[in-house]
C-alpha cells in the first residue's frame, strides 16, 4: 500500500506541475444551450458544436474517449451528499448514495440513478475488452464499468470527475 500511495502523490504532484488537475469550476467556457438538469431528450449535437462549447479537458475526455489521470479528478475522494449529473449536458447520473470508496483512482458508483441514464457500449482501445459507460442524453464517454463493484449490484462504475458535475442536497 505504501507504494501505491507514494505512486498517488507522484501523480497528483505531476498533474498539479503540468496544469492537468482544475479546481472545482464550471467546465462550460461558454453558455452551454443543450445543459439541463430536467430535459430527457436525447441529444443530437455533432462534435463541432460540442467543441465550441465544452473546455478542452472535458471535452477531450467526454467526447473523444480519452481518460483524466488518476487520482486528480475532483470527485476521487469526494463524500458530499448530494446528485451527480453529465457535466455535458445535465442529466443526472448517481446519487452519493451510491458513491463507494476505492483505491482505483476515479469516483465509483454501484448503480446509475436510473436505467436509462447511462447506455453501453464495448470497448476494445488498448488490447482490453471493456464496457464503456456514456451519458443516455447527450452519448458523452463518461467512463467504463466493471464486476468488481459491491452489493447489491456487484457492479463499479468507474467515472472521470471531469464528466461529472454534482450538485450537494440543500439543507
Amino acid at each position: 500500500m505504501k507504494n501505491l500511495t507514494s505512486k498517488a502523490i507522484l501523480i497528483c504532484c505531476i498533474a498539479l506541475a503540468t496544469g492537468k488537475y482544475k479546481a472545482q469550476t464550471d467546465h462550460l467556457k461558454t453558455k452551454n444551450p443543450y445543459y439541463s438538469r430536467t430535459a430527457q431528450n436525447t441529444l443530437k449535437v455533432s462534435n463541432a458544436e460540442w467543441k465550441k462549447i465544452l473546455n478542452p479537458d472535458l471535452y477531450k475526455v467526454a467526447r473523444e474517449g480519452a481518460t483524466e489521470t488518476a487520482f486528480t479528478g475532483k470527485y476521487d475522494e469526494f463524500d458530499e451528499k448530494g446528485t451527480y449529473y453529465c457535466a455535458v449536458c445535465g442529466n443526472p447520473l448517481f446519487l452519493s448514495t451510491s458513491k463507494f470508496a476505492t483505491t482505483c483512482g476515479w469516483p465509483s458508483f454501484f448503480e446509475p440513478i436510473r436505467k436509462n441514464s447511462i447506455k453501453y457500449r464495448k470497448d476494445t482501445s488498448y488490447h482490453m475488452v471493456r464496457e464503456e459507460v456514456l451519458c443516455g442524453r447527450c452519448d458523452s464517454h463518461l467512463g467504463h464499468v466493471f464486476d468488481d463493484g459491491p452489493k447489491p449490484t456487484g457492479k463499479r462504475f468507474c467515472m472521470n470527475s471531469v464528466c461529472l458535475e454534482f450538485v450537494p442536497i440543500k439543507k
